[in-house]
């Protein structure tokens, strides 16, 4: 015989498993292929990180995503978006002043190598751009397709370009004041808005071509002067699939990297802000964590006299 209220206790029961089960039905089955493995990746030494399946617009996994860091020359790859964007003719002819070498110089930057006197393609300034990340084709860039009647001027509109362009891709926490990342302090990003940018830059096939090149032969228009430029990025071509984005590194911001691989037809996006030391072996890792697997790697080393950065 049933302890008196146990009908109810019973009907109380019944209803609370028919509810459950109605809830399971509801919810979303979750997509394996593109759900990342719980918990994110282990021993991630940067200050800042994020991963973004590139096909979906999805976080894979954030680590302090939305806090604002400097970002030191991944500032470039909006650089060369702003270039892009604009529709600009890449066969531009852009004559190499005095001026870009000397503020190389003077700020102790990353540089092409870029020789006074030379004529270069607005195309070829890309690669000088991407792959040494030379600060004197950002500031010949940024000179020769900004707007006034000084380089002060000119490269203050193209800076205001490229926050046109960050608020027209909601980055909502970023902002710019150079064009190469050598900042007076108001020049910041999030790990998530590089990684929206990034994404967006992917989807010009010029920008790719370039960033996914280990090297490149270009010769100056008017001078028998051939450059020999190397990609900074030691992940391309060491780990599998890899085919870009831009490195940065400054004493502010410490060692970033924004990258990005395509494996069976999936491509991911991640970036690391302010990771000492370690910056690729932590991209290699996230982008393991993505793909669900274990890629050994050895880090591609640059030649002796090839820019570090």
């Amino acid at each position: 015989m049933e302890p008196r209220g146990g009908s109810a206790v019973h009907r109380w029961t019944a209803a609370l498993t028919a509810s459950t089960a109605a809830l399971a039905v509801a919810l979303p089955a979750a997509d394996a292929s593109a759900e990342p493995q719980a918990g994110g990746p282990a021993g991630i030494g940067a200050q800042g990180a994020y991963l973004l399946d590139s096909g979906t617009g999805r976080q894979l996994w954030g680590k302090n995503a939305e806090v604002r860091r400097e970002v030191a020359s991944t500032t470039k790859i909006m650089t060369a978006v702003v270039v892009l964007d604009g529709h600009t003719d890449l066969n531009k002819q852009v004559a190499i002043k005095q001026s870009y070498r000397d503020y190389v110089v003077k700020h102790g930057a990353s540089s092409a190598d870029l020789r006074t006197g030379d004529k270069l393609t607005v195309r070829q300034l890309l690669y000088a751009l991407m792959l040494p990340s030379g600060c004197d084709a950002a500031y010949a860039l940024a000179d020769s397709l900004g707007s006034g009647g000084s380089e002060a001027q000119r490269t203050k509109s193209f800076i205001a370009r490229m926050n046109k362009k960050a608020a027209e891709l909601h980055l909502k926490n970023t902002k710019f004041d150079s064009f190469d990342g050598i900042s007076s302090g108001g020049n910041h990003s999030t790990p998530r808005d590089l990684a929206v940018l990034a994404r967006h830059s992917l989807g010009n096939s010029t920008l790719v071509t370039v960033m996914k090149a280990m090297s490149t032969k270009q010769k100056a228009l008017n001078r028998n002067r051939v450059y020999t430029w190397y990609n900074t990025n030691k992940l391309l071509g060491s780990y599998e699939g890899v085919f870009g984005v831009k490195t940065g590194s400054t004493r502010a911001a410490g060692p970033c990297l924004v990258f990005a691989a395509k494996r069976h037809g999936r491509t991911v996006i991640g970036v690391v802000l302010n990771d000492p030391a370690t910056r690729y072996q932590d991209a290699a890792k996230m982008l393991d964590y993505a793909y669900h697997t274990h890629t050994k790697f050895v880090l591609r080393q640059l030649p002796p006299a090839a820019h570090e950065d």
